[in-house]
């Protein structure tokens, strides 16, 4: 376990001296190095393309299979953008970027998109308008309509993160906005209208006025007790004080300089005062209660907390509780099924990479990638390191597989924060998609170092043998788009059988990747609705398919990525296969049913004791 820099006791400024101290330190000259940053392992030798471009920008290829195009401007999204500080980005707040959540709020079969937004010191200050979040419902054609000021759900607070899940399952999705200084509980008033309840729920997390702020990140929703009701787990990142910002030299930081290879860049997350975490029991009368120190999750050493997930690592039924945290071990809690948890971070294997080092762990994806059953993990990092792929044995335990599945060596140059496992082209094997974007603006400014602070996204094609090989990205395509991206959600937006992608970029437009991969491939995806027992909306739900002799695992998960949350329809690829053997549920409430579906290529409403009550399917088929 690292030792804790303790909080000290500092000299509290104006606000209005924050935007003072900001530049003092640019390219400043003081007089001892510190040792205060992301980055968890020694620089690596740069990477560039033929062109002498970092290959962070670029190693495109000329011709090749087209996956994703890039259609946000289309679509109707880049009228918003994301903003979040200051250009320079020099406090940690700064860089860390926002999540993005797909949902179907108005129920009418459509996902649409819940985009969150930083802030600006002006506007934490009083002297400028703040940025929002951004609601866009799906028009069923393509396009998407900004519909935030109708929905009510615009967030005036420096945004980070969001989870979807029912919390009172009335049938309607509801969402949780993590924040710096406050969350927000957006109840779905069932009418295309939301009312933050965050405060009323007792999950608002909302210091007193003029305190410090704590910074948060992920969070998860997840019945982690059985009742039949969502539980909710919010992770803390850092403590920050406006009045007494962490710059080189102050009280907070206690360093001269903060660097990185050299550079003089923002302080942290290392030697700053983390913040803990936070697990709410659903009390099922609109209240929760705190039950983190109870349950054994309140994070008592103060990690950097980032992607945070519920989900059932070690097939028991019951949800476990992973945590990827920045600069410091991850958390595995494994849930002992009475209403506490196990930690057993160290001994899974999950703390650590294989080389026995903490990383600076972002984003977290689950999946089953290798069709034995048991959910694998990746967790994205920072450059000179590589994005960690967990294997899992089924029992909990993880093995860093990284470079035996052939996805670290790919990942070194770049900072991996959304990821998730998709199947691109539905042949019923999971591939992995990793959004990228750098911290420091000022790697720009070093071109021997051959990085990008705009970086291209990396996608791992799954070759059945537990290896992953690199999909070439296409100049002009999706796959060559340039973004800082921090958060990534994955669903089928259009109906249409197609993972799609969408990605919130730090000071930028989103990015929508939409999947055009000319394959024929059949699949079937299922939107299961849980009994009386279990939850309404299934999160926790596991499903086993079998077809072609393939037997593949999907849950429905709420959160992970990076600071986001996917689409929680069950998605399978099918391959050339147009029959299915055999669908196995595992409800939250324990319950196992099989059930059988008439026909493929569509979109099948499952409810729990009742089997299929009803289909959808936008495109019918691209056969």
């Amino acid at each position: 376990m690292l030792s804790r820099t303790p909080p000290l006791l500092v000299t509290l400024l104006p606000v209005a001296a924050l935007l003072l101290l900001l530049p003092r330190f640019n390219g400043a000259q003081q007089p001892r190095p510190g040792n205060s940053g992301m980055a968890t392992n020694s620089a690596q030798q740069p990477a560039f393309d033929a062109q002498h471009r970092p290959i962070t920008a670029g190693g495109t290829v000329t011709s090749g299979p087209i996956v994703f195009q890039n259609i946000a401007e289309q679509a109707g999204l880049t009228r918003w953008r994301n903003r979040t500080g200051t250009p320079q980005k020099r406090l940690i707040i700064e860089a860390k970027g926002s999540g993005v959540c797909l949902l179907d709020f108005d129920r009418d079969g459509w996902l649409d998109i819940y985009l969150v937004t930083g802030s600006t010191f002006d506007a934490l200050a009083g002297k400028a308008p703040a940025p929002h979040a951004a609601l866009f419902r799906n028009n069923h054609d393509g396009t998407f309509t900004d519909v935030t000021a109708k929905a009510g759900v615009a967030n005036d607070r420096w945004g980070l993160g969001c989870a979807v899940g029912d919390y009172d399952n009335d049938g309607w999705p509801d969402l949780y906005v993590t924040n710096l200084g406050g969350n927000r509980l957006f109840h779905n008033n069932r009418n295309g209208t939301f009312t933050d309840v965050a405060e009323k729920a007792g999950v608002a997390l909302k210091p007193p006025p003029g305190s410090i702020l704590t910074d948060y990140t992920g969070a998860t929703f997840g019945d982690y007790d059985g009742d039949g009701r969502l539980d909710l787990f919010v992770a803390g990142y850092v403590q920050f004080d406006l009045r007494n910002p962490p710059v080189p030299g102050s009280p907070s930081v206690r360093t001269a300089r903060c660097q990185y290879r050299g550079l003089d860049v923002m302080c942290g997350p290392r030697g700053l005062v983390g913040a803990p975490d936070h697990l709410f029991h659903n009390n099922g009368d609109g209240t929760f209660t705190d039950v983190s120190r109870k349950a054994g999750v309140e994070d008592s050493p103060g990690y950097y907390g980032l992607g945070a997930l519920m989900a059932d690592v070690n097939g028991d039924g019951r949800p476990d509780l992973i945590v990827a945290n920045d600069s410091t071990p991850n958390y595995l809690y494994i849930n002992k099924g009475d209403g506490t948890f196990d930690d057993q971070s160290y001994p899974s294997g999950f703390a650590f990479n294989g080389a026995g080092r903490e990383a600076a762990n972002m984003g977290i994806a689950a999946g089953d990638y290798e069709n034995n059953g048991h959910l694998d993990l990746v967790s994205t990092t920072f450059s000179d390191d590589y994005d960690i792929v967990f294997r899992n044995n089924g029992r909990g335990e993880f093995e860093d597989v990284s470079y035996r599945a052939q996805v670290a060596p790919s990942t070194l140059p770049f900072v991996g924060f959304g990821d998730g496992f998709l199947d691109y082209d539905n042949d019923g094997w999971k591939d992995l998609f990793i959004a990228n974007g750098h911290v420091y603006p000022g790697v720009d400014r070093q071109p021997d170092w051959g990085m990008s602070y705009a970086q291209r996204p990396l996608l791992f094609r799954n070759q059945h043998d537990g290896t992953f090989a690199l999909v070439p990205a296409v100049q002009g395509s999706g796959l060559a788009a340039l973004s800082v991206a921090r958060g990534a959600a994955f669903g089928n937006l259009f109906n249409d059988g197609k993972i799609d992608v969408v990605i919130n970029s730090l000071d930028g437009p989103p990015v929508l990747l939409r999947n055009v991969h000319p394959d024929r491939n059949h699949w079937v995806e299922l939107q299961l609705i849980g009994g009386p027992g279990s939850p309404r909306d299934a999160v926790g739900s596991t499903v086993y398919l079998t077809s072609g002799g393939i037997r593949q695992r999907a849950d429905v998960l709420s959160g992970g990525s990076y600071l986001s949350s996917s689409d929680f329809r069950l998605h399978f690829g099918l391959g050339a296969s147009t029959h299915i053997d055999a669908i196995e549920i595992h409800w939250p409430d324990r319950t196992i049913e099989k059930i059988a579906v008439p026909s493929v290529d569509r979109i099948f409403t499952v409810e729990e004791g009742k089997g299929v009550t009803g289909s959808t399917c936008a495109a019918c088929s691209r056969h």
